[in-house]
């Protein structure tokens, strides 16, 4: 080999060396893009996850808000439904019993004047109005207004009234008609006389 061969060989190997090194940088420059672009991904990636768990975090929260709204509605239609049911047997009840107590002041007046009537008589009138009574407390009517009791005018009508030095101020002196309730809803006031009232 002559020396210019030997010139070029060597200068062809500092070239392939130089080109060496130069690819040697430049695929340590793309590695070190690459982890940049993946640490930037990753980066990214993170962000989305947090974002996407806020998200899904603030869906969680909106729909169990939906979810206590929806039962408390569910109770108060429920609570609204029973109290309207309870309403509707009371004034159904109400109205019905309203209709029989003619009926029932009737067997009252008829066991008042049974006095001087035969023992059989008045023995059977007495029987019909317990009867009456009876079936009055089944479905839980009570009457109320006698003679003593203190004069309310949320329970008793007052038709007239009387000084009596016997009874207290502001007390039913007579009844006239008796009053009677299911609970606390009022069939039928009581008819009465107050005594000592202003």
């Amino acid at each position: 080999m002559s020396r210019s061969e030997k010139k070029k060989e060597k200068q062809n190997d500092t070239e392939k060396e130089v080109c060496e090194e130069t690819a040697t940088e430049e695929e340590v420059k793309e590695e070190k893009e690459k982890k940049e672009e993946k640490t930037e991904e990753k980066t990214k990636e993170k962000t989305k996850e947090k974002t996407d768990e806020e998200k899904l975090k603030q869906e969680l929260e909106t729909q169990k808000n939906n979810y206590l709204r929806l039962a408390a509605e569910y109770d108060n239609y429920r609570k609204r439904t029973t109290n309207e049911k309870a309403a509707i047997y009371s004034d159904a009840t109400a109205n019905a019993v309203a209709e029989i107590l003619n009926v029932a002041d009737s067997l009252e007046m008829a066991l008042k004047a049974s006095e001087n009537a035969p023992e059989e008589f008045k023995k059977g009138i007495e029987l019909v109005s317990a009867q009456m009574d009876n079936a009055l407390l089944k479905l839980n009517v009570e009457s109320f207004g006698k003679v003593g009791d203190e004069f309310d005018p949320a329970l008793h009508n007052a038709v007239s009234k009387v000084e009596d030095e016997s009874l207290g101020d502001n007390v039913l002196a007579q009844v006239f008609q008796k009053g009677y309730k299911t609970g606390d809803k009022i069939i039928r006031h009581a008819m009465v006389q107050v005594a000592n009232c202003d």
